[in-house]
């Protein structure tokens, strides 16, 4: 990687995924405390992803030549409020993220015209879509079961169905 600026925001983005699969981490374990389990689950499973996020854009900056640098991670709140709090947190949080990655690509296609990093940067902007949208939709079904315990309950129960997304690289079931 010839140019120190690309090291670096490849490495702030980094840092991003490695925060975010703290703070998905932490969540997870508070929403478990409260009996959440589903809500526990899918946080947890929320955090594997980031952090193949993490990881898959380590992969890409050795493999350009570059050094990756690990910045230690802040501490996380043990406590979020409601499953709505914490899920409007999450949504906010998927909303920085997103906003994260279009700066970076802004940056590199303006300044340093780098085309692979700008494919890196796009395909984790495409995802950006679908997590906000998840995160969205989790909160706009908490705000739909204003408090209604059961409603809260099912919801928990539907999260906690969530799978692992496949590895990277895995072939797709059946193809």
């Amino acid at each position: 990687m010839p140019n120190e600026q690309m090291e670096q925001l490849i490495n702030n983005l980094i840092q991003i995924e490695h925060v975010s699969s703290t703070l998905y981490l932490a969540m997870s374990n508070y929403m478990n405390k409260l009996n959440f389990k589903g809500m526990g689950t899918w946080l947890r499973l929320q955090s594997e992803e980031e952090r193949l996020h993490m990881l898959k854009l380590m992969d890409y900056l050795v493999n350009r030549g570059g050094t990756v640098e690990l910045k230690a991670v802040p501490a996380q709140p043990t406590e979020y409020g409601t499953p709505l709090e914490t899920f409007q947190k999450v949504l906010e949080h998927e909303q920085f993220v997103t906003n994260s990655y279009r700066q970076a690509y802004d940056y590199v296609n303006k300044m340093n015209n780098d085309q692979q990093t700008l494919i890196i940067i796009q395909e984790f902007l495409k995802e950006q879509v679908d997590e906000e949208a998840q995160s969205q939709t989790i909160v706009d079904r908490l705000k739909l079961a204003q408090n209604n315990p059961a409603a809260v309950l099912l919801l928990d129960q539907e999260l906690g169905q969530r799978q692992p997304a496949p590895a990277p690289g895995a072939a797709a079931a059946g193809g």
